[in-house]
């Protein structure tokens, strides 16, 4: 897959670009630049990085850094039995624990949430550093509500971090899921006034949060660009009708000059018998 000029490697996370230096230079060069192709693209094109991720595993499958960037790809395109497997062979090399709330995420997406429970509830979970344990409690309340355990789900979530008035990288979206369950469960009052919380807390728009507020409040958006389609639309259409009237009234000047000459056709044709009869 090509490359745009503009991408060296060089932008890598220091410890990845360590992780290459086990392979030839030219080579590390080229996984390199196939891993920052999916980390642009993840969020807009995942296609596209899963695309660069399988160049980067075929090139390289033994370095943990590209099976977990292939994992994290396959994610974003919902292939998550594809995704469980790079991940648990990241793990294998890394004998890390930080992918353990992806990879059981990846179980929800299976269809399996009994397992993802499982795996929340394991000793690895009290390795994880905060913010794993919030993502991994995140999966957790979304199991129970794959379950339709919805009441399990919303207790799940209250923690301590979301009681804190601190704001972290992981408030906005716990916030936001503890929003969510309680609207859900049919407690509308509580569901916005954590919507309006998680908005005070999302401060680069990872969420939608403001949009679901203002949903219960009534709120309708209208774009100012579909005004102006419409508009222009509209004027398109008005300039057919009178483009089509001047058409009609062309055709029916043609038609009556038709007629017209039929009409002296018609009595010419008559005359002519009348002087025969004479």
């Amino acid at each position: 897959m090509p490359i745009p000029e503009d991408v060296t490697g060089d932008e890598i996370d220091k410890d990845v670009r360590q992780e290459l230096q086990s392979l030839p230079k030219t080579l590390a060069e080229d996984v390199a630049k196939n891993l920052v192709m999916v980390a642009r693209l993840i969020d807009e094109d995942p296609e596209g990085a899963y695309g660069y991720s399988r160049v980067a595993l075929r090139l390289a499958s033994r370095v943990a850094a590209v099976r977990e960037a292939a994992g994290f790809a396959a994610y974003a395109n919902q292939k998550y039995s594809e995704a469980l497997g790079e991940f648990r062979a990241a793990r294998r090399m890394t004998g890390t624990v930080e992918l353990w709330p992806v990879m059981a995420d990846c179980e929800r997406g299976l269809g399996r949430p009994e397992k993802a429970l499982d795996m929340a509830g394991a000793p690895d979970v009290h390795k994880l550093d905060k913010a794993g344990q919030v993502e991994m409690r995140l999966v957790a309340a979304g199991a129970r509500r794959d379950m339709g355990q919805l009441d399990a789900a919303i207790v799940t979530l209250q923690s301590p971090e979301l009681a804190s008035n601190s704001v972290q990288p992981w408030t906005a979206r716990l916030r936001y899921a503890y929003a969510d369950a309680l609207l859900a469960a049919g407690r509308e009052s509580e569901a916005r006034e954590w919507f309006a919380k998680a908005v005070e807390a999302d401060r680069d728009g990872s969420t939608d949060a403001s949009d679901r507020l203002a949903e219960l409040d009534g709120v309708e958006f209208v774009d100012a660009l579909d005004e102006s389609d419409a508009a222009e639309e509209s004027d398109g259409a008005a300039g057919q009708v009178d483009r089509s009237d001047d058409e009609v009234r062309v055709e029916k000047t043609d038609e009556d000059a038709e007629d017209a000459e039929d009409v002296e056709d018609v009595e010419d044709v008559e005359g002519k018998d009348v002087e025969d009869k004479d």
